[in-house]
């Protein structure tokens, strides 16, 4: 069905008009880039706010080397359940599937994978889930905010026609079928890039202000995490117009939000109930030798211990 013309208004946002460069024969895809320097901003910013709880330092880096790749194959069949058309309808093609540097990832796809791989590593390791955990929130949101930046290089995802001086500009090339040229539509990516970093300052006042108290966030700023991104990505996820997979009239993504913000609310209300605890580890660490010593003769050697023993 033909629609109304939102002409371009003098303010607006132009999309970039190339996704990909070349050095020689490599391309250089922005889609990929964005999600790198995600990765990269996700792993340098977590990994100092897990050691600063007391961390190994070599864990964060670690676990991004399994998390990351499980997050991504877990990203990309998400996107390919939920959007099939493109694969498995009329005129799809299956060779699309693992062309994931040409857009197309499902957020909680790729949550739920990396997930479970650095849970498996991080209890691998003897340390507790809930201190990584909330130690990487607000780092993976700041990455998610970076990441969408390459939906605005592919030109995809974006909203509804809209008049507002911010509407975004679309190529011919790109238009959805019915929409004349010079129509702009909402900026998704940028609302959920903003929306992102608002919850990742938000995440960040919460565990200073836990820390105030004389809390530990033992999850919290997890669970909260989960909260905070899927209440914004219900209504931006509502001005999409690309195609995906409906459920009882409503976009999959957004059932899935809902059902995500209530384990969520669920996990929140739960670790505030019990007493938390901000050990890094599972099992206790051994107490140094030259500690145990204090402790049993009030700053002597303990019985038995030599000299030598002691200042080892």
């Amino acid at each position: 069905m033909p629609r109304d013309p939102v002409v371009a208004a003098p303010a607006s946002i132009p999309s970039p008009s190339s996704s990909v460069w070349h050095l020689g024969p490599l391309p250089l895809r922005a889609y990929a880039l964005c999600i790198l320097v995600g990765v990269v901003i996700a792993v340098w910013w977590g990994d100092r706010r897990y050691r600063a709880r007391g961390g190994p330092g070599e864990v964060v880096l670690d676990v991004a080397v399994l998390a990351v790749p499980a997050g991504v194959l877990g990203a990309r069949l998400y996107h390919v359940v939920s959007s099939p058309q493109a694969y498995f309808g009329p005129g799809g093609d299956l060779r699309l599937i693992p062309q994931v540097w040409q857009g197309g990832l499902g957020i909680w796809g790729g949550v739920a994978a990396g997930a479970a791989a650095a849970a498996w590593m991080v209890r691998r390791r003897g340390l507790r889930l809930a201190p990584f955990a909330d130690a990487l929130a607000p780092a993976l949101l700041v990455a998610q905010a970076v990441g969408r930046l390459g939906n605005w290089f592919n030109q995809e995802l974006f909203g509804s026609p809209t008049t507002l001086p911010w509407g975004l500009e679309i190529d011919d090339a790109h238009l959805p079928p019915g929409y004349p040229s010079g129509t702009l539509f909402h900026p998704t990516f940028l609302y959920e890039a903003l929306w992102n970093l608002a919850g990742a300052v938000l995440l960040v006042w919460l565990g200073h202000r836990l820390a105030a108290r004389g809390t530990a966030a033992g999850g919290r700023l997890m669970w909260a995490y989960l909260m905070v991104y899927t209440s914004g990505r219900v209504w931006i996820e509502m001005l999409r117009i690309d195609e995906a997979q409906t459920v009882l009239g409503l976009r999959l993504n957004v059932w899935t939000c809902l059902v995500v913000f209530v384990l969520g609310a669920a996990g929140l209300v739960l670790t505030s109930r019990r007493t938390p605890s901000d050990a890094v580890y599972a099992v206790p660490q051994a107490v140094p030798r030259e500690d145990s010593g204090r402790a049993a003769g009030e700053g002597e050697p303990a019985p038995g211990d030599s000299d030598v023993s002691s200042a080892s």
